[in-house]
């Protein structure tokens, strides 16, 4: 069976988890690396970087919540899907994206979420472990297959998404399987929105914030707003704006602001501060090459970026995301204090910059080193 899809329309594509294509692509479980086999618990280590050792433990740690799938990119660029003669997979998923993110930076980092019992899902988890990423809280489906997408960018520079998730197994995800102990025991709990739009992943989401709260743990938020998933425009405002007042820190682009504001100006600081809530830390705002925007309670500003040759943009908003998460596993008082956190900001600056020069998210994100290297030398 051929995979198919309304041609006109680039929603949630529907398809059979079960179909015979799948059941000839896929090898049996016990051909790959057992589920048991594929949790591990990430030790404190020192990363050498160009200011010396730098020291991580459990205490830092970041989880990370929500979705890993497989896009599939056109091996030729700047065609639209239908005009595509073939497709290379690559590893994708923004919570997943921050979490090896912040291992490349040398932070501790985990992810949970879940994958499909299937040659994908596994390869997803031994991704995940050889990026030095805890992949304890991930789950395997036997019922429903990892999360396939088809995403390309067009010549007009519009991108295009085709989704094959209905249900795909990060979906399925249920309370009852969560980790609650490596959880409790994160700094910071990130997640976005995509895990709200379906239940039970939405009651599970919901569970693990409120776990994440109740011990004291910082709530990180990327919208991540991905419109083809939802079922509707107002359904995707309603439910990334049901839990915005939870979080403490929130990452935004410009569109999403837009989005989230019914059509307001994302360029008037009075409009991005009614999006600020009392329980927020921290509110910040990314403008792709032209930096960022940050708000507290006591100062606001914006911090330049770096300029580079864009050559995917793709988790360009994950580096940024686990380069600042990273500075503050490590010291939240930069919170309190303006001119450390521009630098924090400088640093995740950099951090998206050089995610762009390259092709795939995975692949690009950079290392410690790499991003102190080219902030000496561009002197931002």
């Amino acid at each position: 069976m051929a995979l198919h899809s309304a041609a006109v329309s680039f929603c949630c594509v529907s398809f059979n988890p079960q179909a015979s294509l799948f059941r000839q692509c896929s090898i049996k479980p016990s051909r790959l690396s057992s589920p048991s086999l594929l949790r591990f618990r990430i030790q404190g280590k020192a990363v050498e970087s160009g200011n010396g050792p730098f020291e991580v433990d459990d205490s830092s740690l970041v989880v990370c919540f929500g979705e890993m799938l497989i896009d599939f990119v056109p091996t030729t660029s700047g065609l639209a899907l239908a005009e595509a003669p073939a497709f290379k997979k690559a590893r994708r998923g923004a919570p997943a994206n921050v979490a090896v993110g912040i291992a490349r930076l040398g932070g501790a980092s985990a992810f949970i979420g879940k994958v499909g019992e299937d040659e994908f899902g596994y390869m997803l988890a031994n991704i995940l472990k050889e990026n030095n990423v805890n992949n304890e809280g991930m789950r395997f489906d036997p019922g429903a297959r990892t999360a396939l997408a088809f995403v390309t960018l067009r010549k007009d520079g519009e991108r295009e998404f085709m989704f094959y998730r209905n249900p795909s197994a990060d979906m399925l995800l249920q309370e009852a399987e969560l980790d609650f102990e490596l959880i409790r025991k994160a700094k910071i709990f990130h997640y976005g929105s995509i895990s709200l739009i379906t239940e039970p992943c939405k009651s599970a989401h919901i569970a693990a914030a409120k776990a994440a709260k109740e011990a004291g743990v910082i709530l990180s938020y990327d919208p991540n707003l991905r419109l083809p998933l939802w079922p509707s425009a107002e359904s995707a405002r309603e439910g990334i704006l049901s839990i915005w007042d939870t979080a403490e820190i929130i990452k935004i682009s410009e569109e999403e602001i837009s989005f989230l504001t019914q059509g307001e100006d994302p360029y008037d600081d009075n409009v991005v501060r009614k999006l600020y809530h009392e329980n927020l830390k921290l509110l910040l705002v990314t403008e792709g090459p032209e930096g960022c925007r940050y708000y507290t309670k006591e100062f606001s500003g914006r911090v330049k970026g770096l300029k580079a040759e864009a050559v995917d943009t793709t988790g360009a908003g994950d580096a940024f995301v686990a380069g600042i998460l990273s500075q503050l596993a490590l010291d939240t008082s930069l919170l309190q204090n303006e001119d450390r956190l521009r630098d924090a900001l400088r640093f995740a600056n950099a951090c998206g910059a050089l995610t762009v020069m390259e092709r795939g998210a995975i692949p690009a994100l950079p290392t410690r080193e790499t991003v102190l290297k080219i902030i000496k030398q561009t002197h931002v």
